[in-house]
């Protein structure tokens, strides 16, 4: 049977509070930690979330951090956390690109690396087209991610993301900064038939688990290009640095 799935979108982080979508990587703000603190008591107060088995997490700063500051009770229980790059965001704007796997395990040494795919965090070369910010891309890496967890053994997974690819990838819903939802594998029509999920009542119709989220769905790809957008050049190591614009193509997209 397939497991149960609490997908949790990742606090307020830098960008988030200053609309500078240039910031490579951004960590969480002051009242991203304090958005913590209300998720991590409201998943301690959640029956599900006390039976999860496993953790896994977009290899970006902002939902390392939401992960490690609200699941700290199931890890020190011995609940895995584990970076998978299926679940990081859409864009290749700076914010929306990640930091190689060699830092962050310098920094967060307990988060297991062992299957982030080899290319991140490339989002636009031909080598990384599955992270690519096109409608076929982002829906066949929402198929993929999906078909990942549904092979999984265990019961109940935690999954932090962020709101574009939860939205227009996997779910159809909306979600806040540092909310969760819960969902439930639909059956399958026939073999082969795309993955789908159903929302549990309780946080469909409250809006997410801490009720902060829009209620309304929207249709799965909506909003994204068909063709990766035009680029400007950019450092992927340091995207503020106007001296170094010289060696990344980033494309510039408008945020979901």
């Amino acid at each position: 049977m397939p497991p149960t799935l609490i997908l949790i979108r990742h606090a307020e982080a830098e960008h988030n509070d200053t609309k500078n979508y240039l910031i490579h990587d951004p960590n969480l703000t002051k009242l991203g930690r304090e958005q913590c603190a209300e998720l991590r008591k409201g998943l301690m107060e959640d029956p599900l979330a006390q039976q999860a088995e496993l953790i896994i997490t977009s290899p970006m700063r902002r939902t390392i951090q939401t992960a490690l500051d609200t699941v700290d009770w199931l890890i020190e229980k011995g609940v895995k956390v584990q970076a998978d790059a299926h679940w990081q965001e859409n864009s290749t704007k700076p914010c929306d690109v990640g930091t190689a796997v060699t830092s962050l395990a310098k920094e967060y040494p307990n988060i297991d690396y062992s299957t982030v795919d080899p290319v991140w965090p490339d989002k636009t070369s031909p080598a990384g087209r599955q992270y690519h910010y096109t409608k076929t891309a982002i829906l066949a890496r929402g198929q993929a991610a999906l078909q990942k967890l549904y092979e999984r053994p265990e019961k109940v997974i935690i999954v932090v993301s962020h709101s574009g690819f939860l939205r227009v990838g996997v779910t159809g819903c909306w979600f806040f900064n540092a909310d969760y939802r819960i969902f439930e594998f639909a059956v399958m029509s026939s073999p082969g038939s795309p993955y789908q999920l159903e929302q549990h009542a309780s946080t469909k119709e409250n809006g997410g688990g801490l009720g902060h989220s829009w209620t309304e769905q929207v249709v799965l790809g909506s909003d994204l290009p068909d063709k990766l957008p035009k680029v400007r050049i950019i450092d992927n190591e340091q995207p503020s640095n106007p001296d170094r614009l010289h060696t990344m193509a980033r494309p510039y997209p408008d945020r979901l």
